[in-house]
């Protein structure tokens, strides 16, 4: 099993995980995907990489310094999480987590979650 697929099978470990994947921003191509969120998950990846362009492209646009930790997402029955890689090695990558919301505790879910993606290389 590659390093990313036992990340993906960690994530879905977390409390309420439904679904996880590894995306490529530029491409909006999942690395690697698991789980069962009731949507395709690839789709969903691809079109999470937009709202990540999307934000880098604002705060270019109105010069704001920083990297981009966390984008959260919430709905009704779900929470949607986009934890942005910001290590050399990862650059130009993100984790798309998405919880159930009933059956998560989203404070933890962000712990275990940036916890894993500390240790994600390609």
């Amino acid at each position: 099993m590659s390093q990313l697929d036992s990340s993906i099978q960690e994530l879905l470990t977390i409390d309420g995980a439904t679904g996880a994947a590894i995306v490529d921003i530029s491409s909006g191509m999942a690395l690697a995907s698991g789980g069962n969120p009731g949507f395709d998950l690839n789709v969903a990846a691809a079109g999470n990489s937009n709202v990540v362009r999307a934000k880098l492209r604002t705060m270019q646009e109105i010069d704001l310094q920083g990297e981009i930790e966390d984008i959260m997402i919430t709905l009704g029955n779900q929470y949607h999480l986009i934890n942005v890689l910001n290590t050399e090695a990862t650059s130009g990558l993100f984790v798309y987590l998405v919880l159930d919301r009933k059956s998560s505790n989203l404070a933890l879910a962000r712990h275990k979650l940036t916890g894993v993606a500390r240790k994600i290389s390609l």
